[in-house]
């Protein structure tokens, strides 16, 4: 029987911050702080980077300038065990 690859896909996460200096992103994905993905500002106030997921549900959060921020544009939200809200994204 053959096995279905997984193949993982390129997804754009991104956040406005116009006055932050650091903006990163922790999730599921990276271990949460262990691997964070820094993410670079772009023309304006946009901060974003892209990065490759499998399919699946993946739990994440910003770190602006050292406060845990949700994704704003994220429509799906979950509790966390701190009293807060990941933002889920679904890749399909």
């Amino acid at each position: 029987m053959a096995r279905k690859q997984t193949k993982n896909k390129q997804q754009t996460f991104s956040i406005t911050a116009p006055d932050a200096m650091t903006v990163t992103l922790v999730g599921d994905f990276t271990h949460w702080q262990e691997n964070p993905v820094h993410l670079k500002k772009a023309t304006g106030s946009v901060w974003s980077v892209s990065v490759e997921l499998t399919p699946g549900t993946h739990r994440y959060r910003f770190i602006v300038d050292g406060q845990w921020r949700e994704d704003p544009a994220c429509t799906q939200q979950a509790p966390n065990p701190y009293g807060s809200q990941d933002s889920v994204r679904q890749v399909a």
